[in-house]
């Protein structure tokens, strides 16, 4: 919630700052705003300027936003101010919706029950269930997918990154691009094949940015809500280990205040809903910093995770990047 209300207070000030005064917004939205109000949820700090005029007009207010029970309704004010402000879409435009910065109005993570059945059944209907999701939905466009996991759902080995980017919301497949075909190479290395293990991502779709431009780590709002669904994923298939691909799915899976940098944690087990967790570098890292150096220190990863399912490991193996 605080995160929440520290980022609605950033772009009301950003928003002061391009010289908007007022907020356009609809009766529903001011409604909420009362309600909020009558239920003892102070909203605005003492001394603030926030006045609703004829048509649903809010002035900004001058000072700090103090906690609401309602950040919903913020991030919907919000959303309306961007769409009706000059310069911004109209509300009436039937196109992808304006994305509000640091604000992600997303609602409450999902209950997920799992059906009786055998593993194919149980994956099957979490997957179209994913597939279907209302939320998930809302953030998909054109000819992008929701991205579910794929892989052997017997695997003993479950890899887990963040979040879709460009060529895998376009196929709706986790680790498809420039990062998933190194993975893949990485896979071979250990004795595997892509279809031997499971991939998955914390996240559904891919964190929308501005003008779908590059790609951005997901909040921790966005990685809340789909994290029921990763862990149900990870419930069907059982894996011997997780291997968590970098700092945001390792603080996804392990708790936003876990670490500071990943080296602290990285190469050390771990565990997440009860099974061993290995924390390692993401394969873009290595994209970005390719020296055997790191190579390394992410080989030193695999290979405690190959003895920990039981993996055989040549000599060659033993001194891959050295």
């Amino acid at each position: 919630m605080k995160r929440r209300l520290n980022a609605l207070v950033d772009e009301l000030k950003r928003l002061k700052g391009e010289g908007v005064t007022h907020l356009s917004v609809t009766e529903e939205s001011l409604q909420g705003l009362r309600t909020a109000v009558a239920q003892n949820a102070p909203v605005i700090s003492p001394g603030a300027s926030s006045t609703a005029g004829p048509g649903g007009v809010v002035d900004l207010p001058s000072s700090h936003v103090r906690r609401t029970d309602a950040p919903k309704v913020f991030a919907r004010i919000l959303a309306e101010a961007n769409q009706n402000r000059p310069g911004g879409r109209p509300a009436s435009t039937p196109a992808r919706k304006e994305v509000v910065p640091a604000i992600s109005g997303i609602p409450v993570p999902p209950v997920v029950e799992l059906p009786e059945g055998d593993k194919e059944t149980r994956w099957k209907a979490l997957r179209a269930r994913v597939l279907q999701c209302p939320e998930c939905n809302t953030h998909i466009h054109g000819e992008t997918r929701i991205v579910f996991g794929v892989g052997n759902i017997d695997s003993d080995l479950f890899f887990c990154g963040e979040a879709p980017g460009a060529e895998e919301e376009l196929k709706g497949e986790p680790f498809v691009g420039p990062a998933g075909r190194l993975l893949d190479k990485i896979i071979r290395a250990m004795g595997r094949s892509r279809d031997e293990v499971y991939i998955g991502n914390i996240m559904n779709w891919r964190p929308e940015v501005p003008g779908h431009a590059g790609n951005r780590p997901p909040t921790l709002e966005e990685m809340e809500f789909c994290l029921p669904y990763l862990k149900a994923q990870i419930e069907i298939v059982d894996p011997k280990v997780v291997v968590a691909l970098g700092a945001t799915a390792a603080k996804g899976l392990l708790g936003q205040d876990s670490f500071g940098a990943l080296r602290e944690v990285r190469g050390r087990w771990h565990e997440f809903e009860g099974r061993p967790l290995m924390i390692t570098y993401h394969p873009s890292y290595l994209l970005r910093s390719d020296s055997n150096r790191t190579k390394r220190l992410v080989w030193e990863d695999l290979l405690k995770v190959m003895e920990r399912i039981d993996l055989p490991v040549s000599e060659k193996q033993r001194s891959f990047f050295l």
